[in-house]
């Protein structure tokens, strides 16, 4: 008989465990997604020839800034007329001396947030997120002298000056936690949460696994506090996560790929414990360039942006719906120069101006329109 107990009690325990969601540590949880996270209609997919976006193919050697002590411009080069002014040139050294490493991606959530993943090349698939009050340095009158954000954790004759200290107070490092690649990092307007993909990889742009993971960004730590993990597979299409993400205000979520022969758009749901993503129907033939930066959503003109290095195409994010309602003259396109590196783009209002983020060296230029 007490056999019999001691046999109930272990399979007791064994199921416990078996259902409860795998924890990496007491502030960290993955939950397992048992069914599909894509939806996909293979005989519903067609080919659109949008031929009004152009391939740019990635330098052989980025732009650098030389001066980066004085604002300076981007301007587009091809399509409808847009400038990028310098609006912050971020600090470097990062505080205490860090080398933070490439920024990667950019995030904002209004006015006063912006937040910036920062992934060093010395620690593979690893990084940070750096948290930036905008509104307390615009105040300090940053915006007009970048080498003072830029040199923040720049000790003068030993010593942090008044204006330095008054910086250090609108910055907040977060810790190094397990970021993959870290181009994805999106704010979600609808339940004011923060998402980032964590697509590790082997080498560049080869994923460990085909499994997706999303982690959801605890704001006031900057690190994860859960995942959800789960396959993007169905009807003979597997899809191994993303590496770009954005949110309309209605809390869609979007990203996009390329897979060798056109550009997919991925449109889905991110809830609490489980993703849903739908590949739209519509294959683009044309991308903006070799490298997948970045996705983005500008609420104001209510259209989404694929970003590229130096390539910026856009479409009007309503004509997904359904078969799909996309042509050619849907898209606009912008070619830049000098060519920068792209990581992202970001809106903190209703006016729509665009925040973008470079690197070589890491700034934040913003549009002179709404874009």
């Amino acid at each position: 008989m007490k056999l019999l107990k001691c046999l109930f009690f272990v399979l007791g325990l064994s199921v416990f465990f078996a259902c409860r969601p795998t924890t990496i540590n007491a502030k960290f949880v993955v939950y397992h997604q048992g069914s599909s996270g894509l939806i996909y209609h293979r005989h519903h997919m067609r080919y659109l020839n949008n031929s009004k976006v152009h391939y740019i193919h990635v330098p052989k050697h980025y732009h650098h800034v030389a001066a980066a002590t004085k604002r300076h411009t981007i301007k587009s080069v091809k399509g409808k007329p847009v400038t990028f002014t310098t609006r912050y040139v971020l600090p470097f050294p990062g505080k205490g001396g860090q080398h933070w490493g490439n920024p990667q991606s950019i995030a904002m959530t209004g006015k006063k947030y912006m937040y910036v993943v920062y992934c060093p090349t010395s620690l593979h698939n690893k990084g940070r997120i750096v948290r930036f009050n905008t509104q307390e340095l615009d105040s300090l009158g940053v915006r007009l002298h970048p080498n003072e954000l830029r040199d923040a954790y720049v000790k003068k004759d030993g010593h942090y000056s008044f204006i330095q200290k008054q910086i250090h107070k609108t910055i907040k490092v977060g810790p190094l936690f397990t970021t993959g690649h870290g181009q994805s990092l999106a704010y979600n307007w609808k339940n004011h949460g923060m998402y980032m993909w964590r697509d590790k990889e082997k080498a560049p742009r080869v994923p460990v696994n085909n499994w997706g993971y999303i982690q959801h960004i605890n704001v006031k730590r900057l690190r994860p506090d859960h995942a959800i993990r789960f396959r993007l597979r169905n009807r003979g299409l597997s899809v191994p996560g993303g590496h770009n993400l954005t949110f309309d205000k209605n809390g869609n979520a979007y990203f996009w790929s390329f897979p060798g022969w056109c550009a997919y758009i991925f449109k889905g749901k991110i809830h609490h414990k489980s993703v849903k993503f739908k590949l739209t129907k519509q294959k683009l033939r044309h991308l903006p360039g070799t490298r997948i930066q970045s996705m983005a959503y500008n609420s104001t003109r209510k259209r989404l942006l694929m970003i590229s290095d130096a390539s910026i195409a856009s479409f009007p994010k309503n004509k997904l719906k359904g078969l799909g309602h996309l042509t050619n003259h849907s898209f606009q396109w912008n070619e830049f120069s000098p060519k920068r590196e792209f990581e992202g783009i970001a809106y903190d209002g209703k006016d729509g101006i665009a925040n973008l983020l470079l690197n070589h060296v890491p700034e934040v230029l913003t549009s002179n329109h709404s874009y």
